[in-house]
């Protein structure tokens, strides 16, 4: 008899372990399970040339350095075999004029981010579009061909592919194409067109 009282309240005291230590075991799974990182920071340099016609006629060449923050994003979806996602984004122009009248391009601009990120993680292909407005130091009324006032606004669109390595890093590899001009504010107005490659340095946070 004793035998059975003492088996009954030992299968009671397992069975009340058991249930406390169940939930506590799964909090600690969840606690455990890593957070991704939603903010982005990117640096990106490149070669942009002039290109096409309707815009000024002289050959451009710029250097662009162009720092954005990408925000949380705000759209998420499957799609063929991984992740669909849309941003924002929102860049410092830094840009070098090393071949026209002008020197400088100095503007912001906000711009939709599509991305398509591989179930791997490791990489991401992406499409951007925006705008935005900058100054530079026009040089329209002097050099035939040149902007005709210091602001202006901008238009751009960028795609390409980014592949992050083990340190956390992401490096893209695109193509950067932008519009300037003041959209008829000034009776000089040629607009330039430019287009070219670019390499880009991220990390989220």
């Amino acid at each position: 008899m004793l035998f059975h009282f003492l088996r009954g309240r030992v299968g009671g005291a397992i069975f009340v372990v058991a249930l406390v230590a169940l939930p506590t075991s799964y909090a600690a799974d969840v606690v455990q399970q890593p957070i991704e990182p939603q903010y982005e920071w990117e640096a990106t340099t490149g070669l942009l040339w002039k290109v096409g016609g309707g815009a000024t006629p002289l050959t451009y060449l710029i250097v662009p350095q162009i720092i954005s923050l990408k925000i949380p994003p705000i759209f998420e979806k499957p799609w063929w075999g991984g992740t669909l996602v849309m941003r924002s984004r929102f860049s410092l122009l830094l840009e070098t004029i090393v071949r026209g009248p002008e020197d400088c391009y100095l503007g912001v601009a906000a711009a939709g981010e599509l991305e398509w990120r591989h179930p791997s993680g490791r990489f991401d292909a992406f499409f951007a579009s925006g705008g935005g407005f900058g100054w530079m130091n026009s040089k329209g009324y002097d050099v035939a061909g040149g902007q005709g006032q210091d602001f202006n606004l901008n238009w751009l669109i960028s795609t390409g592919l980014r592949y992050r390595t083990a340190g956390g890093w992401r490096w893209s590899l695109g193509a950067y194409f932008q519009h300037i001009s003041n959209k008829g504010m000034n009776k000089v107005n040629p607009g330039l067109n430019s287009l070219g490659p670019t390499l880009g340095l991220s990390r989220r946070f």
